[in-house]
C-alpha cells in the first residue's frame, strides 16, 4: 500500500478552482437546452439567436472572467511552489483566489455589481501577492 505525497496547499487551492470551472459551466449550458431546445443547444451556437436566460449570460460571463484570471494566478502559483517560495501568505493568497472566484459568480449570476468588484479585487490581489512571493518582495 502506498502513501500519497502530499501536494502544496497552493496547488490544492488551484486544482479546486479547476473543479469550479468545470462545474460552472453547466448551469446555463442547462439553460441553453431549456431555452433553445436539445437540438439547438447542439448546433453552433453562433447560429443560434435564441437569448440566454439573464442569469446564464452573466454565469457565461463570470465563467469567462474566471478563466481570465486563472491564466495569470495559475502560472504564478505553480511558479512559487516550483521556486520554493511557498509561505503561510500564498497559502492564504490561494485560498482567497479560490474563495473570491465562488464570490464572484455568485454575485455577478445573481446581479449584484459592488460586490462583485470587492470578489474580483481580492483575486487580483491573491495574484499580486503570488507575484510579490516570486520576485522577492513578499
Amino acid at each position: 500500500m502506498s502513501t500519497a505525497t502530499p501536494i502544496a496547499i497552493e496547488f490544492w487551492w488551484l486544482a479546486l478552482t479547476g473543479v469550479l470551472m468545470l462545474v460552472m459551466s453547466l448551469p446555463y449550458v442547462t439553460d441553453r437546452i431549456i431555452t433553445a431546445g436539445f437540438g439547438n443547444a447542439l448546433g453552433n451556437p453562433q447560429n443560434n439567436k435564441i437569448p440566454h436566460s439573464g442569469w446564464a449570460e452573466r454565469l457565461k460571463a463570470a465563467h469567462s472572467n474566471t478563466v481570465e484570471n486563472v491564466v495569470v494566478f495559475g502560472p504564478l502559483t505553480i511558479a512559487v511552489v516550483v521556486a520554493g517560495v511557498a509561505s503561510e501568505m500564498t497559502a492564504m493568497a490561494a485560498a482567497a483566489f479560490f474563495v473570491s472566484r465562488v464570490v464572484y459568480v455568485v454575485v455577478y449570476m445573481f446581479g449584484i455589481p459592488l460586490l462583485r468588484t470587492l470578489a474580483f479585487l481580492v483575486g487580483w490581489l491573491s495574484s499580486l501577492v503570488m507575484a510579490g512571493a516570486l520576485l522577492g518582495y513578499l
